[in-house]
């Protein structure tokens, strides 16, 4: 199933990652109302609307600033490069449980959207102020260095970050290994697209 490269078709239809896509059953169908409220937000901050992983991101500057999206339990706004956001308000969790850094508002009523929302435009300003000063997030010490393209890309996509987590240390340094091998940030995004589907099968990345 292709996955959608326009913006609108999320709002829309989904995100064609699953085949309940363009169905009533897609976890975007019960929390619309609340994701436009996000993606109203995001527009009205001057953020360019693209889509990376399959959802609506928003960048500034040339950096991905915010990412949405939505499961059946809850929908979420996900800010990237959250190692640089000071969460003066207490409100950020963490895509999984080994996240090493919390990154995502999590709603589960779509007023909740509104009352936060005063919150999740001092956040977003923050980012689109350190894209403008160019400013980096600080690294997290590990025992392979984990590429700010992975990181992001796990803060992007919960599915994906549980996923990883859950591996072994051994399959999780084969993917490390493997991204740190790219020299280009577009390469390493590529290769985390391709490996998706083996780490949600819990593979590593030389496993078939």
């Amino acid at each position: 199933m292709a996955m959608i490269t326009d913006a609108d078709d999320f709002f829309t239809q989904g995100c064609g990652r699953c085949d309940r896509f363009a169905t009533p059953d897609c976890s975007t169908r019960p929390w619309i109302e609340g994701l436009n409220a996000l993606r109203a937000l995001c527009l009205a901050e001057g953020l360019e609307e693209t889509v990376k992983w399959a959802h609506p991101c928003y960048t500034h500057a040339g950096r991905n600033i915010a990412i949405i999206g939505a499961l059946r339990n809850d929908f979420r706004l996900g800010f990237l490069n959250a190692g640089l956001l000071v969460d003066s308000e207490g409100v950020l969790e963490t895509p999984g449980p080994n996240s090493p850094t919390p990154s995502l508002i999590r709603f589960t009523a779509v007023d909740q959207v509104e009352a936060k929302a005063p919150v999740i435009r001092a956040y977003l300003r923050q980012l689109m102020e350190h894209a403008e000063a160019g400013t980096q997030p600080p690294k997290v010490d590990r025992e392979i260095d984990m590429p700010a393209e992975l990181i992001e890309a796990l803060d992007a996509d919960p599915d994906l970050a549980e996923a990883f987590h859950a591996l072994t240390p051994g399959r999780q340094r084969s993917y490390l290994f493997a991204l740190n091998q790219a020299k280009q940030p577009a390469t390493r995004f590529a290769r985390i697209e391709k490996f998706r589907d083996k780490i949600l099968a819990g593979k590593g990345a030389l496993e078939r």
